[in-house]
């Protein structure tokens, strides 16, 4: 099936506003329901262009398939009925497949309408399953929409898909889905929820959300409040978007440290706090790490590159992993990023959940699973990583293409280190890329004689040429070396220096 199903969620909002939330956070972070399932909540969807008697009623229409959830109230009445009345019975008549969560046992609380709409449903032959909060919500959702899809739709998950959406839910932390009801989401930062509603649309069937709070709420990382633009943050879209995220949560706070020597030191040669939106923070600390390591230069084809002393693309995907899996509960431990003369280390707070070890993470024999997948989930789609459980794959041939040894996985104190074995200053067994970047592109390439790609290669080496150096190498005519080099000034790949005998030609590049 090409396009997802749209599966409507349908309760009393505000009574229930968590639990919608929470639903829309399992579709988007479950791995086989993210697939082929898209969430629709009334509140998100955009207003109507004309006036409408039951505007809620369109979105039902457009759906595949229906979940209810009842409580204790039965909403304010639009007519005879409540919204959430009208919806289900839209439902039965538009045949679609029914699924009831019911909050709670039958207390005196329960409103006697609420206790009516009940026994309309139970009279329709619909079961119920009951549920005391969000968090055992969320697998009986899970198990019921895949039977759904199958018997409904013959869409059915793989076994390896079903254990792997129900270990992230045994392993997610309540930390990301916490409310922060004084977190408004206007105090996130606003350029990076722009992002972030970008591409939710890019990559999904979704369009493009009003605001960035509604984008969030659609992923379950925010909650609504009384008014009706009015959005609060949950802990993952707090560490994900807000600007200073360790000034409320101190263990969110990366600590990087630079060594001279293969040990720590009393005097590092660089030190950063970093506090800032995960996003961001990568980028800080990878910066870092391009400060305090040694980046060799090599004369790649014609081009004179810059090489790094480690792959950054394996740094990337290890500090991903690392904020995306931490264990944001443990408050005394944070993220802490050490560069020795011979290696670098990444920990995290936090073993790997469960039913990961490091045995399959070793042997790459695993699935993806992640105390904090809503967070993952939203790295993902601002593409910063993938979930498809290749992260430790890709950094070790990210090492091996490097020349460099495969990275180390271990253990250690609380923490799960990642260890990057460097060069230790034999700069010599570092891979250059077999394409380098720079002005000599291929296509520039095949533009140029024999003659002046050898120019090109004695400036990348020595900085320089002159024309009587070209004279000499080449035994040809003045002429013909002065419109070698024209022809090479032309491309804008030198330019000239000085005057008369002192005239040089140098790598544009390099000019003051």
């Amino acid at each position: 099936m090409s396009e997802k199903l749209h599966v409507f969620v349908s309760s009393v909002q505000k009574e229930l506003d968590l639990e919608r939330t929470a639903i829309a956070g399992l579709v988007a972070s479950d791995p086989f329901l993210v697939q082929h399932c898209f969430p629709v909540l009334f509140e998100k969807e955009p207003p109507p262009p004309h006036p409408a008697a039951q505007p809620y009623l369109a979105a039902l229409h457009c759906c595949q398939v229906y979940v209810l959830m009842v409580a204790a109230e039965y909403g304010a009445l639009d007519g005879d009925l409540s919204a959430t009345h009208h919806e289900y019975r839209l439902a039965q008549k538009l045949k679609l497949p029914t699924l009831v969560f019911l909050k709670g046992q039958d207390e005196p609380g329960r409103k006697p309408e609420t206790r009516a709409f009940l026994q309309e449903i139970k009279a329709a032959g619909h079961t119920y399953k009951r549920f005391h909060d969000r968090e055992d919500l969320k697998p009986e959702v899970l198990r019921a929409l895949a039977r759904t899809l199958a018997e409904d739709f013959g869409i059915r998950a793989t076994a390896a898909e079903v254990a792997e959406g129900e270990h992230l839910i045994e392993a997610a932390s309540r930390f990301e889905a916490a409310v922060l009801r004084d977190v408004p989401v206007a105090a996130l930062d606003e350029a990076l929820l722009a992002a972030f509603n970008q591409h939710a649309a890019s990559r999904e069937t979704e369009r493009i959300f009003r605001s960035g709070a509604e984008a969030l709420h659609a992923r379950g990382l925010a909650v609504r409040g009384e008014g009706a633009e009015i959005y609060f943050a949950t802990g993952g879209a707090f560490v994900l978007f807000a600007p200073r995220p360790a000034d409320r949560f101190p263990q969110c706070e990366i600590l990087a440290d630079a060594y001279d020597d293969k040990r720590v030191s009393g005097r590092p040669k660089g030190q950063l706090n970093v506090n800032a939106p995960l996003p961001v923070a990568i980028e800080q600390v990878l910066k870092f790490i391009d400060d305090h390591t040694c980046h060799p230069r090599r004369v790649v084809r014609l081009n004179n590159v810059r090489l790094d002393e480690y792959p950054v693309p394996a740094l990337r995907e290890a500090l991903l992993n690392a904020v995306a899996h931490r264990s944001y509960d443990d408050a005394t431990r944070k993220i802490a990023v050490r560069i020795f003369s011979d290696r670098i280390e990444i920990a995290s707070p936090g073993y790997p959940p469960r039913p990961l070890t490091l045995a399959k993470l070793r042997r790459g024999d695993y699935r993806p699973c992640s105390r904090n997948p809503l967070v993952a989930q939203a790295l993902s789609t601002l593409d910063q990583m993938e979930q498809r459980g290749s992260g430790f794959a890709r950094m070790r041939d990210a090492m091996l293409n490097h020349g460099l040894a495969e990275p180390q996985i271990g253990e250690q104190d609380g923490f799960f280190v990642v260890t990057f074995p460097g060069p230790a200053g034999d700069y010599k067994k570092i891979k250059a890329p077999i394409v380098a970047a720079g002005p000599v592109t291929p296509a520039v390439e095949a533009r140029l004689n024999d003659r002046q790609k050898k120019i090109m290669r004695e400036v990348q080496k020595s900085g320089f040429v002159t024309s009587g150096w070209c004279r000499k190498r080449f035994g040809v005519a003045y002429l013909t070396v002065n419109r070698d080099l024209k022809g090479l000034l032309a491309l804008e790949l030198l330019d000239v220096t000085g005057q008369g005998r002192s005239t040089r030609y140098v790598p544009k590049a390099t000019r003051s």
